[in-house]
């Protein structure tokens, strides 16, 4: 437990997107008793009730709960569930995120809107409605998922890129109102990650991607999920505001 929170409550912590890729990741990497996870999933309830029986036969707790990230009463209800078992929200971590990537003057405007709404709308969903709690609690901890094109742009990607820079403005924004009360808010921005995302791109293309990565590698979910970790603690409670990168020196 953390200096700030008494040993007798077990922290509970939320994160979105929570089956696949890096947010599996991060879900697992909270696998412990003195913490409650709740997450949510688009698609798969295979996938989250096996992410479950993990968690639990770690000696932890966990519920995934179908949740459309994009319907201000989705989620809403998600959250009204986890205050009624939990009482607390102690971490949020914003990691749902889509992609629909094409040259601009090709880009649907329901591509454009479908990124946006899940990536920076569901952000910003949940970190309305999660902050109220950590206010009155006067401790909180928020990590939203960004990405290096956020910072770098990409082409092929402007509503992608668009979205994970506005996180960054988003964090940001966010940190600055909250401070007052003992929570920190941070971006993570992941480069070249192995995920599903990054599973369908030829060798060739993969190949060159590692040869821009000065540590000559992809990286790995749970790299995100240690830095994630690391925020989320009480060992980084004096960040706030800030993106780490998290891309083997791809950008700096």
């Amino acid at each position: 437990m953390t200096d700030r929170i008494s040993d007798r409550i077990i922290r509970t912590v939320v994160i979105t997107g929570g089956t696949r890729g890096i947010g599996r990741a991060i879900t697992l990497a909270f696998a412990r008793p003195d913490t409650r996870v709740y997450f949510n999933y688009s698609s798969s309830a295979q996938a989250a009730a096996e992410l479950e029986r993990i968690i639990v036969e770690a000696g932890g707790f966990a519920k995934g709960m179908k949740v459309d990230i994009m319907s201000a009463k989705e989620v809403e209800d998600f959250f009204t569930t986890i205050l009624e078992e939990s009482g607390r929200i102690d971490v949020l971590i914003n990691n749902a995120g889509i992609a629909r990537d094409g040259l601009l003057v090709r880009m649907k405007e329901k591509d454009w809107d479908d990124v946006l709404d899940t990536n920076l709308k569901g952000a910003f969903l949940c970190t309305k409605i999660a902050a109220k709690p950590m206010i009155k609690q006067r401790y909180g901890r928020i990590i939203n998922i960004s990405s290096v094109v956020g910072a770098s742009g990409n082409p092929g990607q402007a509503n992608y890129v668009a979205s994970k820079a506005g996180i960054i403005g988003f964090t940001k924004a966010v940190a600055k109102e909250l401070a007052s009360r003992d929570i920190t808010v941070n971006a993570v921005a992941p480069g070249f990650i192995e995920t599903d995302m990054t599973s369908s791109l030829s060798e060739k293309a993969k190949e060159n991607l590692i040869s821009g990565v000065p540590l000559g590698r992809i990286g790995k979910p749970e790299d995100i999920a240690a830095a994630v970790i690391f925020l989320a603690s009480e060992g980084a409670s004096y960040i706030t505001g800030q993106v780490i990168h998290v891309n083997g020196g791809m950008y700096m």
